[in-house]
């Protein structure tokens, strides 16, 4: 049996905190873990701009509500949930996440949350555990589950390397260059013909 681990931002849906930068302006927000690896990093930068520009969470949802998941997602994960067991891994927050889960037919979902005060303010952030993307993946193999795991960004590659097969979908050149060992995806299309080909390969 074999279990799909997705990303959700930019395999699914789009990128949250790029919409939210070009909605306010701020050029900082666009930096992703496309361009940062180390999250933490990247948070305690999100968390610092938002404070100092006085942003609270329903500003955010706002930007959320008004999006929808790319061209042609839900009907992949369809097909892809028809075949095997589908688990979404993922690094944002079930306050950011929850108006896309219902857009794409509430699909199991592994995410962090936050941590927002009385007046909306986002204090802080809560990882479920550090890199639980890998170790998710790391568990459903101890369960004697086959992985075949599908990202875009740094912070999926741990996720890659721990699946019996990794691929990645629309990744920046720069983690194309560094993780050269993982087939590139560029459409639904391209994807859906990798996870075929991962499962013949899990099935020999």
């Amino acid at each position: 049996m074999e279990i799909a681990c997705l990303d959700l931002e930019g395999v699914l849906i789009p990128e949250i905190w790029i919409n939210f930068a070009e909605r306010t302006g701020i050029d900082e927000l666009l930096a992703t873990t496309r361009d940062i690896p180390d999250y933490d990093e990247l948070m305690t930068q999100r968390l610092r701009i938002l404070d100092e520009h006085g942003l609270k969470i329903h500003q955010i949802q706002e930007v959320i509500e008004s999006l929808t998941p790319l061209d042609g997602a839900r009907e992949f994960l369809d097909w892809l949930r028809e075949t095997m067991q589908v688990v979404i891994l993922s690094d944002t927050f079930y306050e950011f996440a929850a108006p896309f889960m219902k857009q794409l037919g509430y699909p199991t979902l592994f995410c962090h949350n936050l941590t927002i005060s009385g007046d909306g303010k986002v204090e802080s952030y809560n990882l479920r555990m550090p890199d639980q993307k890998r170790e998710a993946v790391l568990r459903f193999r101890e369960l004697n589950f086959h992985t075949i795991a599908a990202g875009d960004s740094y912070n999926d590659t741990t996720m890659l390397g721990e699946a019996d097969q990794g691929i990645l979908f629309c990744p920046p050149e720069n983690v194309i260059e560094e993780f050269p060992q993982y087939p590139v995806t560029r459409n639904y299309d391209e994807l859906r013909s990798e996870f075929e080909k991962a499962r013949e390969v899990l099935r020999k």
